[in-house]
């Protein structure tokens, strides 16, 4: 499920951080269901439990996760960070093509662009 990345620069947080991301927002994980508890979690990884709590507490507060005292962290509702998801990456999408566009590169010319990526990442390159 959670795989690390120890030639990532990257802290080991963010990359636990940025998995289960992308596993709630593709509905890998549902809403309402369990988290792997922290312990568990740390010792399948061989990573420090302190290192897990902290990403949970980062995906708590951007609203991925809630937690129960005493019961363990749940998947929140996903609409809302899916938006958030959705508007983070458009920004994203809109300086880099205010990039382009000052660079000289034509509009049809980045449209091509961006389906020569699109092509490469479903293939896997």
């Amino acid at each position: 499920m959670i795989l690390i990345d120890h030639k990532d620069r990257r802290p080991i947080y963010e990359q636990i951080i940025e998995r289960f991301e992308q596993l709630i927002l593709c509905g890998a994980l549902e809403k309402n269901a369990p988290m792997p508890s922290v312990r568990s979690l740390a010792m399948e990884l061989s990573l420090n439990p302190n290192t897990i709590q902290r990403a949970y507490q980062e995906l708590e507060r951007a609203g991925y996760i809630y937690t129960i005292k005493g019961k363990g962290s749940f998947v929140s509702e996903t609409a809302q960070n899916a938006d958030r998801k959705r508007q983070e990456v458009k920004k994203e999408m809109r300086e880099g093509i205010e990039r382009a566009l000052l660079a000289g590169i034509a509009p049809d010319e980045l449209r091509q662009m961006l389906e020569e990526c699109i092509e490469e990442i479903k293939k896997g390159v």
